[in-house]
């Protein structure tokens, strides 16, 4: 297969029953490299049958985490992947073509294929859910905080049409897992920037959601699924105001 000159950057812990489809995916790359923190599994010992470019550090901020990874590529253009994501081929023949034309854009948004189990969600505002995963290396970094880092791009974004494949939710008890991970950073996000919360501001932002992703979005065409995805979204907002108020009452301030 002929390699295309883009680094590609997968970020790990503990996924070895993802991390070989997504390293399978783009082989295509001249420069795979894993930023693994401190997998407890086979995940290392399985990357290491595919690249050598293996570094480990543990992810306290997101933010900075993900910058210094793509610190480590070798190549102007960066593909962004976690380990439970795969490169279609499409994508690849279309960053294939875009990189021989000498682009104008500094980094390209990708369209992402959410997974629940084996059920892709289409509605509901989870697809193409794009996110900017292509990009020059040095017109690129990410905000340094812990959770929900924005992206910021040096120059003009472009837009890919072809899909990463996302399947980071192989069950609903796994999706709560993540909420409960997320929520847990984002409450601690909310007092580390003295960001005044109420039960009622979260109340409507929670309803909030809920009605954007389940009706104006239409959630409620991808069923019972559509109905919980959006159902997640109210809870977590709810979820990160308890921890918030719990966080400030244990430390002795008024929520």
């Amino acid at each position: 297969m002929e390699k295309i000159p883009v680094s590609i950057v997968i970020l790990t812990k503990n996924e070895e029953k993802n991390i070989e489809d997504c390293i399978k995916s783009v082989l295509w790359s001249d420069d795979i490299i894993i930023i693994d923190d401190f997998s407890r599994d086979r995940t290392v010992d399985i990357a290491k049958s595919y690249t050598a470019s293996i570094y480990q550090k543990k992810m306290d901020v997101e933010g900075i985490h993900r910058n210094w990874g793509y610190g480590k590529a070798k190549n102007e253009w960066v593909l962004s992947l976690d380990a439970d994501e795969t490169a279609t081929d499409g994508l690849r023949l279309e960053i294939k073509e875009l990189i021989e034309k000498n682009t104008e854009f500094n980094g390209f948004s990708i369209p992402l294929r959410n997974y629940l189990g084996d059920y892709w969600i289409k509605y509901g505002g989870w697809y193409p859910a794009e996110k900017l995963r292509l990009f020059k290396r040095d017109k690129f970094k990410y905000e340094e905080v812990g959770v929900h880092p924005r992206a910021f791009l040096e120059g003009k974004c472009g837009h890919l049409k072809q899909d990463i494949i996302h399947k980071g939710y192989p069950d609903f008890a796994h999706f709560l897992e993540s909420i409960n991970r997320q929520t847990t950073l984002e409450a601690r996000k909310w007092v580390a920037d003295k960001r005044p919360m109420s039960l009622f501001l979260t109340f409507r932002k929670g309803a909030d959601r809920f009605i954007k992703g389940f009706i104006l979005k239409r959630g409620y065409k991808d069923g019972f699924i559509g109905f919980m995805v959006s159902f997640f979204a109210s809870l977590y907002q709810l979820l990160s105001y308890a921890k918030y108020w719990e966080i400030k009452r244990n430390s002795g301030k008024k929520p």
